[in-house]
Protein backbone atom coordinates (compact mmCIF):
# COMPACT_ATOMS: atom_id res chain seq x y z
CA UNK A 1 0.00 0.00 0.00
CA UNK A 2 1.32 3.41 -0.99
CA UNK A 3 2.30 5.59 2.00
CA UNK A 4 0.26 8.78 2.50
CA UNK A 5 2.87 10.32 4.80
CA UNK A 6 4.49 12.53 2.11
CA UNK A 7 1.09 13.90 1.13
CA UNK A 8 0.28 14.71 4.76
CA UNK A 9 3.58 16.58 4.99
CA UNK A 10 2.79 18.46 1.78
CA UNK A 11 -0.66 19.38 3.11
CA UNK A 12 0.94 20.62 6.34
CA UNK A 13 3.44 22.74 4.43
CA UNK A 14 0.62 24.18 2.29
CA UNK A 15 -1.27 25.18 5.45
CA UNK A 16 1.88 26.74 6.93
CA UNK A 17 2.42 28.69 3.70
CA UNK A 18 -1.11 30.13 3.90
CA UNK A 19 -0.53 31.24 7.50
CA UNK A 20 2.78 32.90 6.55
CA UNK A 21 1.09 34.71 3.65
CA UNK A 22 -1.32 36.31 6.14
CA UNK A 23 1.58 37.16 8.45
CA UNK A 24 3.49 38.72 5.57
CA UNK A 25 0.55 40.91 4.58
CA UNK A 26 -0.25 41.83 8.20
CA UNK A 27 3.21 42.69 9.49
CA UNK A 28 5.32 45.71 8.63
CA UNK A 29 5.77 49.30 9.73
CA UNK A 30 1.94 49.40 10.03
CA UNK A 31 0.16 46.37 11.50
CA UNK A 32 -2.96 45.30 9.59
CA UNK A 33 -5.28 42.81 11.27
CA UNK A 34 -6.59 39.70 9.46
CA UNK A 35 -10.10 41.18 9.75
CA UNK A 36 -9.00 44.30 7.86
CA UNK A 37 -7.33 42.14 5.20
CA UNK A 38 -10.58 40.19 4.64
CA UNK A 39 -12.55 43.43 4.47
CA UNK A 40 -10.20 44.87 1.87
CA UNK A 41 -10.47 41.68 -0.20
CA UNK A 42 -14.18 40.94 0.10
CA UNK A 43 -15.92 44.26 0.84
CA UNK A 44 -15.77 47.97 0.02
CA UNK A 45 -15.14 49.07 3.60
CA UNK A 46 -11.58 50.27 2.97
CA UNK A 47 -11.92 50.96 -0.74
CA UNK A 48 -9.14 53.32 -1.90
CA UNK A 49 -8.12 54.02 1.71
CA UNK A 50 -4.52 54.02 2.98
CA UNK A 51 -4.93 50.43 4.23
CA UNK A 52 -6.32 49.38 0.84
CA UNK A 53 -3.34 50.91 -0.98
CA UNK A 54 -0.84 49.32 1.41
CA UNK A 55 -2.33 45.85 0.98
CA UNK A 56 -3.18 45.89 -2.72
CA UNK A 57 -0.32 47.94 -4.15
CA UNK A 58 2.56 46.97 -1.88
CA UNK A 59 2.16 44.02 0.49
CA UNK A 60 0.28 41.61 -1.76
CA UNK A 61 2.73 42.00 -4.69
CA UNK A 62 5.62 41.69 -2.21
CA UNK A 63 4.19 38.52 -0.66
CA UNK A 64 3.33 36.92 -3.99
CA UNK A 65 6.82 37.74 -5.28
CA UNK A 66 8.39 36.07 -2.22
CA UNK A 67 6.28 32.93 -2.74
CA UNK A 68 7.11 32.55 -6.43
CA UNK A 69 10.78 33.57 -6.06
CA UNK A 70 11.42 31.16 -3.18
CA UNK A 71 9.68 28.30 -4.98
CA UNK A 72 11.61 29.04 -8.20
CA UNK A 73 15.03 29.10 -6.51
CA UNK A 74 14.34 25.90 -4.55
CA UNK A 75 13.24 24.08 -7.71
CA UNK A 76 16.21 25.42 -9.71
CA UNK A 77 18.59 24.12 -7.04
CA UNK A 78 16.95 20.69 -7.04
CA UNK A 79 17.33 20.37 -10.81
CA UNK A 80 20.99 21.44 -10.71
CA UNK A 81 21.87 19.00 -7.91
CA UNK A 82 20.32 16.11 -9.80
CA UNK A 83 21.60 17.09 -13.25
CA UNK A 84 25.20 17.39 -12.03
CA UNK A 85 24.70 14.66 -9.39
CA UNK A 86 26.34 17.07 -6.97
CA UNK A 87 24.88 17.81 -3.50
CA UNK A 88 26.50 21.27 -3.40
CA UNK A 89 25.26 22.46 -6.79
CA UNK A 90 22.90 25.41 -6.97
CA UNK A 91 22.24 28.59 -8.99
CA UNK A 92 24.44 30.74 -6.74
CA UNK A 93 27.32 28.27 -6.28
CA UNK A 94 27.59 27.28 -9.95
CA UNK A 95 27.78 30.91 -11.08
CA UNK A 96 24.32 30.89 -12.73
CA UNK A 97 23.12 33.79 -10.57
CA UNK A 98 26.36 35.63 -11.38
CA UNK A 99 25.66 35.18 -15.09
CA UNK A 100 22.16 36.58 -14.56
CA UNK A 101 23.70 39.49 -12.64
CA UNK A 102 26.03 40.18 -15.55
CA UNK A 103 23.09 40.34 -17.95
CA UNK A 104 21.33 42.84 -15.69
CA UNK A 105 24.56 44.82 -15.17
CA UNK A 106 25.03 45.18 -18.93
CA UNK A 107 21.51 46.61 -19.14
CA UNK A 108 21.53 48.82 -16.02
CA UNK A 109 25.09 50.14 -16.19
CA UNK A 110 24.88 50.92 -19.90
CA UNK A 111 22.55 53.80 -19.04
CA UNK A 112 19.89 52.76 -21.56
CA UNK A 113 16.67 54.49 -20.53
CA UNK A 114 14.07 51.76 -21.04
CA UNK A 115 10.74 52.32 -19.27
CA UNK A 116 7.35 50.65 -18.81
CA UNK A 117 6.60 47.01 -19.55
CA UNK A 118 9.51 46.96 -22.03
CA UNK A 119 11.92 47.56 -19.11
CA UNK A 120 10.51 44.52 -17.30
CA UNK A 121 10.89 42.27 -20.32
CA UNK A 122 14.38 43.57 -21.12
CA UNK A 123 15.57 42.92 -17.54
CA UNK A 124 14.12 39.41 -17.62
CA UNK A 125 15.58 38.59 -21.04
CA UNK A 126 19.04 39.98 -20.18
CA UNK A 127 19.12 38.00 -16.93
CA UNK A 128 17.90 34.75 -18.52
CA UNK A 129 20.42 35.02 -21.36
CA UNK A 130 23.24 35.65 -18.87
CA UNK A 131 22.29 32.70 -16.68
CA UNK A 132 21.82 30.44 -19.73
CA UNK A 133 25.30 31.21 -21.08
CA UNK A 134 27.01 30.43 -17.76
CA UNK A 135 24.93 27.28 -17.23
CA UNK A 136 25.72 26.02 -20.73
CA UNK A 137 29.44 26.64 -20.13
CA UNK A 138 29.31 24.76 -16.81
CA UNK A 139 27.37 21.95 -18.49
CA UNK A 140 29.95 21.78 -21.30
CA UNK A 141 32.79 21.54 -18.78
CA UNK A 142 30.94 18.93 -16.71
CA UNK A 143 31.00 16.50 -19.66
CA UNK A 144 34.76 16.11 -19.25
CA UNK A 145 35.01 16.61 -15.47
CA UNK A 146 33.29 14.18 -13.11
CA UNK A 147 34.91 15.33 -9.87
CA UNK A 148 32.32 17.25 -7.80
CA UNK A 149 34.75 19.63 -6.11
CA UNK A 150 36.47 20.52 -9.39
CA UNK A 151 33.10 21.30 -10.95
CA UNK A 152 32.18 23.55 -8.02
CA UNK A 153 35.50 25.37 -8.28
CA UNK A 154 34.90 25.92 -12.00
CA UNK A 155 31.43 27.29 -11.19
CA UNK A 156 32.96 29.66 -8.65
CA UNK A 157 35.55 30.76 -11.23
CA UNK A 158 32.80 31.52 -13.73
CA UNK A 159 31.15 33.58 -10.98
CA UNK A 160 34.43 35.40 -10.28
CA UNK A 161 34.93 36.05 -14.00
CA UNK A 162 31.47 37.57 -14.44
CA UNK A 163 31.93 39.62 -11.24
CA UNK A 164 35.18 41.01 -12.68
CA UNK A 165 33.34 42.11 -15.83
CA UNK A 166 30.68 43.78 -13.68
CA UNK A 167 33.41 45.62 -11.75
CA UNK A 168 34.88 46.95 -15.01
CA UNK A 169 31.42 48.08 -16.13
CA UNK A 170 30.90 49.86 -12.81
CA UNK A 171 34.22 51.70 -13.17
CA UNK A 172 33.07 53.27 -16.45
CA UNK A 173 29.45 53.91 -15.37
CA UNK A 174 27.81 57.01 -13.93
CA UNK A 175 27.29 57.38 -10.17
CA UNK A 176 23.51 57.10 -10.60
CA UNK A 177 23.73 53.85 -12.59
CA UNK A 178 26.17 52.39 -10.05
CA UNK A 179 23.82 53.30 -7.19
CA UNK A 180 20.85 51.67 -8.95
CA UNK A 181 22.84 48.50 -9.56
CA UNK A 182 24.17 48.44 -5.98
CA UNK A 183 20.65 48.63 -4.54
CA UNK A 184 19.59 45.84 -6.90
CA UNK A 185 22.40 43.57 -5.61
CA UNK A 186 21.05 43.88 -2.04
CA UNK A 187 18.00 41.90 -3.11
CA UNK A 188 14.37 42.80 -2.54
CA UNK A 189 10.98 41.25 -3.15
CA UNK A 190 9.15 44.57 -2.73
CA UNK A 191 10.08 46.31 -5.97
CA UNK A 192 7.55 44.68 -8.28
CA UNK A 193 4.26 46.30 -9.25
CA UNK A 194 1.31 44.53 -10.83
CA UNK A 195 2.55 45.40 -14.32
CA UNK A 196 5.90 43.71 -13.68
CA UNK A 197 4.13 40.76 -12.07
CA UNK A 198 2.55 40.10 -15.48
CA UNK A 199 6.06 39.30 -16.69
CA UNK A 200 7.48 37.69 -13.55
CA UNK A 201 4.74 35.14 -12.76
CA UNK A 202 4.25 33.71 -16.29
CA UNK A 203 8.01 33.19 -16.73
CA UNK A 204 8.30 31.45 -13.34
CA UNK A 205 5.27 29.26 -14.04
CA UNK A 206 6.67 28.41 -17.48
CA UNK A 207 10.03 27.39 -15.97
CA UNK A 208 8.28 25.26 -13.35
CA UNK A 209 6.10 23.58 -15.96
CA UNK A 210 9.13 22.65 -18.08
CA UNK A 211 10.95 21.33 -15.01
CA UNK A 212 7.99 19.32 -13.75
CA UNK A 213 7.74 17.43 -17.04
CA UNK A 214 11.27 16.15 -16.29
CA UNK A 215 10.39 14.52 -12.94
CA UNK A 216 10.73 10.98 -14.30
CA UNK A 217 14.00 11.72 -16.18
CA UNK A 218 15.39 13.33 -13.01
CA UNK A 219 14.69 10.11 -11.09
CA UNK A 220 16.51 8.14 -13.79
CA UNK A 221 19.50 10.52 -13.77
CA UNK A 222 20.08 9.75 -10.08
CA UNK A 223 21.20 6.27 -11.18
CA UNK A 224 23.56 7.65 -13.83
CA UNK A 225 23.34 8.66 -17.46
CA UNK A 226 23.96 5.11 -18.73
CA UNK A 227 20.97 3.84 -16.77
CA UNK A 228 18.85 6.77 -17.99
CA UNK A 229 19.77 5.96 -21.60
CA UNK A 230 18.90 2.30 -21.05
CA UNK A 231 15.45 3.50 -19.95
CA UNK A 232 15.00 5.09 -23.35
CA UNK A 233 15.73 8.69 -22.34
CA UNK A 234 17.47 11.07 -24.72
CA UNK A 235 20.01 12.71 -22.42
CA UNK A 236 20.56 15.68 -24.72
CA UNK A 237 16.87 16.58 -24.71
CA UNK A 238 16.67 16.20 -20.92
CA UNK A 239 19.68 18.47 -20.46
CA UNK A 240 18.21 21.11 -22.77
CA UNK A 241 14.91 21.04 -20.87
CA UNK A 242 16.65 21.30 -17.48
CA UNK A 243 18.95 24.09 -18.68
CA UNK A 244 15.97 26.01 -20.07
CA UNK A 245 13.92 25.52 -16.89
CA UNK A 246 16.74 26.49 -14.55
CA UNK A 247 17.73 29.51 -16.65
CA UNK A 248 14.15 30.78 -16.70
CA UNK A 249 13.69 30.29 -12.95
CA UNK A 250 17.05 31.60 -11.73
CA UNK A 251 17.23 34.28 -14.40
CA UNK A 252 13.85 35.92 -13.87
CA UNK A 253 14.15 35.83 -10.06
CA UNK A 254 17.60 37.42 -10.23
CA UNK A 255 16.34 40.06 -12.67
CA UNK A 256 13.45 41.21 -10.50
CA UNK A 257 14.63 40.40 -6.96
CA UNK A 258 18.41 40.57 -7.18
CA UNK A 259 20.90 37.75 -6.54
CA UNK A 260 19.38 35.81 -3.62
CA UNK A 261 21.92 33.41 -2.13
CA UNK A 262 21.72 29.96 -0.49
CA UNK A 263 18.03 29.14 -1.00
CA UNK A 264 18.69 27.12 -4.15
CA UNK A 265 21.39 25.16 -2.34
CA UNK A 266 19.73 24.58 1.05
CA UNK A 267 16.06 23.97 0.19
CA UNK A 268 16.48 20.65 -1.74
CA UNK A 269 18.49 19.18 1.15
CA UNK A 270 15.92 20.28 3.72
CA UNK A 271 13.23 18.64 1.55
CA UNK A 272 15.21 15.37 1.42
CA UNK A 273 15.71 15.39 5.19
CA UNK A 274 12.01 16.05 5.94
CA UNK A 275 10.55 13.68 3.36
CA UNK A 276 13.34 11.06 3.42
CA UNK A 277 12.86 10.52 -0.30
CA UNK A 278 14.80 10.85 -3.55
CA UNK A 279 11.63 10.61 -5.67
CA UNK A 280 11.26 13.84 -7.64
CA UNK A 281 7.49 13.44 -7.84
CA UNK A 282 7.63 14.15 -4.09
CA UNK A 283 10.71 16.41 -3.99
CA UNK A 284 9.46 18.87 -6.62
CA UNK A 285 6.30 19.97 -4.74
CA UNK A 286 8.29 19.78 -1.48
CA UNK A 287 11.00 22.17 -2.74
CA UNK A 288 8.40 24.51 -4.21
CA UNK A 289 6.59 24.79 -0.87
CA UNK A 290 9.72 24.91 1.30
CA UNK A 291 11.37 27.51 -0.94
CA UNK A 292 8.28 29.71 -0.74
CA UNK A 293 8.03 29.25 3.04
CA UNK A 294 11.70 30.00 3.74
CA UNK A 295 11.85 33.12 1.58
CA UNK A 296 8.59 34.37 3.14
CA UNK A 297 10.09 33.90 6.62
CA UNK A 298 13.26 35.74 5.56
CA UNK A 299 11.16 38.51 4.02
CA UNK A 300 9.08 38.91 7.21
CA UNK A 301 12.31 39.23 9.21
CA UNK A 302 13.79 41.64 6.66
CA UNK A 303 10.87 44.05 6.86
CA UNK A 304 11.45 44.45 10.63
CA UNK A 305 7.80 44.36 11.84
CA UNK A 306 6.88 47.49 13.80
CA UNK A 307 9.78 49.52 12.42
CA UNK A 308 10.30 51.62 9.30
CA UNK A 309 13.48 49.72 8.44
CA UNK A 310 13.73 47.14 5.65
CA UNK A 311 16.87 45.00 5.55
CA UNK A 312 18.29 43.59 2.29
CA UNK A 313 16.71 40.18 1.70
CA UNK A 314 20.03 38.80 0.46
CA UNK A 315 21.62 39.56 3.82
CA UNK A 316 18.89 37.64 5.68
CA UNK A 317 19.02 34.58 3.40
CA UNK A 318 22.82 34.50 3.74
CA UNK A 319 22.73 34.90 7.54
CA UNK A 320 20.34 31.97 7.87
CA UNK A 321 21.33 29.98 4.78
CA UNK A 322 25.09 29.76 5.33
CA UNK A 323 24.84 28.12 8.80
CA UNK A 324 22.16 25.73 7.49
CA UNK A 325 24.41 24.62 4.63
CA UNK A 326 27.40 24.20 7.00
CA UNK A 327 25.21 22.18 9.39
CA UNK A 328 23.96 20.00 6.52
CA UNK A 329 27.51 19.25 5.38
CA UNK A 330 28.72 18.46 8.91
CA UNK A 331 25.60 16.50 9.90
CA UNK A 332 25.23 14.49 6.72
CA UNK A 333 28.62 12.92 6.07
CA UNK A 334 26.96 10.72 3.47
CA UNK A 335 25.26 13.70 1.87
CA UNK A 336 26.02 12.43 -1.62
CA UNK A 337 24.31 9.08 -1.16
CA UNK A 338 21.25 10.30 -3.12
CA UNK A 339 23.40 11.22 -6.10
CA UNK A 340 24.86 7.89 -7.04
Amino acid sequence: MKSTKPYRFLAGLSFLLLILIFFSVSLGSVYISPNEIFQVLFSDTFNESAIYNIIIHYRFPKTITSVFAGAALGFAGLQMQTLFRNPLAGPFVLGISSGASLGVALLVLSGIGITGILASWSMAIASIVGSSIVLLLVLLVSINIRDSMSLLLIGLMFGAFTSAIVSVLQYFSSANDIQNFLFWTFGSTGNLNWQEMKVFIPVVVGGMAIGYTQAKPLNALLLGENYAQSMGLTIKKVRIALVLSTSLLAGVVTAFCGPIAFLGLAVPHIARIIFKSANHHVLIPATLLLGAILLLICDIIAQMPGLDLILPINAITSLFGAPVVIWLIVKSKNMSRNFG
